[in-house]
């Protein structure tokens, strides 16, 4: 697989096999990630890749706190900004919108949607999953390399025949994530990344993710 295959076929999987990563596997793709862009070679990045007992146990725990709905959240950070409008607000809203329209799940039907809602919080069934954090006093530029990390580990597992999906979602159980898991105190945590082999026959990972076009985030200066 190249590049290009690998960015093509890259997308946020919602349902996996029941099928086993091997860590022999993702420490060669962690390994390689290690070449991922940092500004002044800081490598903010750090993981705790869970599988098995702990996963579940973390699972279990957040189980919990998902029938008090978003009176539980405490997200140490805003996963979304809350003046968030226009171009981009309209294209979140219709992911999610084409995301449940695969799943044949209408906008009155909220019971089934908090009911899949709910699947962010066991990974979508995925046998791994690797919680990221990074210290407080790290800037926008060092999250920006972060990002430059998760997409090179998520192309990585392209190359391997895996799929991910990053999940902010997790961010809002923050509190409940660090009684389970041990993220030290002076970090921040930032997300999960779910990490499997992709159900190819599941509808949600099957349906159709828009993009802009290039002419609404590309400018062009100087070209003839």
């Amino acid at each position: 697989m190249n590049v290009t295959e690998a960015v093509e076929t890259r997308r946020s999987v919602r349902a996996f096999l029941d099928k086993a990563v091997e860590r022999e596997t993702l420490t060669r793709i962690l390994e390689k990630a290690q070449r991922s862009p940092s500004g002044g070679n800081t490598q903010p990045w750090h993981g705790i890749v869970v599988t098995g007992e702990p996963m579940h146990r973390l699972f279990d725990r957040v189980a919990q706190e998902l029938p008090k709905g978003r009176e539980a959240f405490a997200p140490e950070y805003n996963v979304y900004p809350p003046e968030l409008d226009g171009a981009y607000e309209q294209r979140r809203r219709g992911v999610g919108e084409d995301m449940y329209g695969a799943l044949e799940i209408t906008r009155e039907e909220k019971g089934k949607r908090l009911m899949w809602f709910a699947n962010n919080f066991r990974a979508f069934g995925a046998p791994v999953l690797m919680l990221v954090h990074t210290p407080k006093y790290m800037g926008p530029p060092q999250w920006s390399d972060i990002g430059m990390w998760l997409q090179t580990i998520g192309l990585l597992l392209r190359e391997e025949g895996l799929d991910c999906c990053y999940q902010e979602a997790w961010a809002v159980y923050s509190p409940q994530i660090r009684e389970v898991v041990d993220i030290p105190e002076d970090h921040i945590f930032f997300c999960g990344v779910a990490i499997g082999y992709r159900d190819p026959d599941a509808a949600v990972n099957n349906f159709t993710v828009a993009r802009a076009p290039l002419d609404e985030t590309i400018r062009w200066d100087g070209w003839n």
